[in-house]
């Protein structure tokens, strides 16, 4: 696994990334979900399972599942499973956050 600096502090992160707002990461093609939270941060891929809309343009329910903006699928920050099982799971990535950084593994 690869790890890859999104950010050169945890204070830069944290006033770029709202909390509990999902944000659009860009990797090379990969298009990823980042999302801080009070208990940390969290990566999902961007693109629903359903009907490929942009999860960053979704928003946080109130058991921290991203929740599609176009026809509602909900998925787990921690582990990307539909939480209906009506679509397939995404993929997650591990977010560290060090006195140095904050980093992505892909």
């Amino acid at each position: 696994m690869e790890w890859i600096k999104l950010f050169d502090s945890p204070e830069e992160a944290r006033q770029r990334v709202a909390l509990r707002i999902p944000q659009l990461v860009l990797l090379g093609q990969r298009r990823i979900c980042l999302l801080r939270l009070d208990t940390g941060w969290f990566a999902i891929d961007d693109r629903c399972s359903h009907n490929g809309e942009s999860l960053s343009k979704g928003w946080l329910n109130h058991l921290n599942e991203v929740v599609c903006p176009w026809h509602g699928y909900q998925f787990q920050v921690t582990t990307g499973r539909e939480c209906a099982q009506r679509s397939d799971d995404l993929m997650t990535y591990p977010v560290r956050e060090e006195d140095h950084g904050v980093f992505i593994g892909c």
